[in-house]
């Protein structure tokens, strides 16, 4: 959850799992799988075979009855422990982080970073289609706790 020290727009939780890092790396860690536990993302069409360090991606994201395009491209992929993807219209960057636990589980923290601010447009856009920042802000961070759900529930399966 956002506090007063969390820069704008950055979000972070964390969810504890009972599967090993090499189940959640699978699930986590293949762009095209992002629909299936994201709060937000429709469609993901990924260039290239596996995803891995340098891939590229269209992705079709949808809230209600609006949908919309992004492009992103993996920045970070350390195999088991670390993913992160950045989106090239509003330069965040979407980070995973994977910790053991010392009963064999997981603890995975899913993050957002705006380490060089938001794009211009991506706060037009915000506050003429997603009712400013703030509020936006605040469902990206209620849509990052269904996704570490989404996540755990399919680890947990497999």
């Amino acid at each position: 959850m956002p506090t007063e020290s969390t820069p704008v727009g950055a979000i972070e939780s964390s969810i504890e799992i009972d599967a090993p890092p090499a189940r959640v790396w699978e699930v986590i860690s293949e762009v095209r799988n992002a629909p299936q536990w994201s709060s937000q993302a429709h469609k993901v069409v990924a260039l290239g075979g596996r995803t891995t360090a340098g891939t590229r991606a269209l992705n079709i994201n949808k809230r209600g009855p609006l949908f919309w395009p992004t492009t992103s491209r993996v920045v970070e992929f350390e195999p088991g422990r670390r993913f992160a993807n950045r989106i090239t219209e509003n330069t965040t960057v979407w980070v995973f982080e994977l910790e053991p636990t010392p009963g064999g589980g997981t603890r995975l923290t899913e993050r957002r970073e705006v380490p060089s601010g938001l794009t211009f447009i991506s706060k037009f856009l915000t506050d003429k289609l997603f009712g400013g920042q703030p509020s936006f802000t605040k469902e990206m961070d209620k849509g990052v706790s269904t996704s570490l759900k989404r996540i755990k529930a399919l680890a947990e399966q497999g």
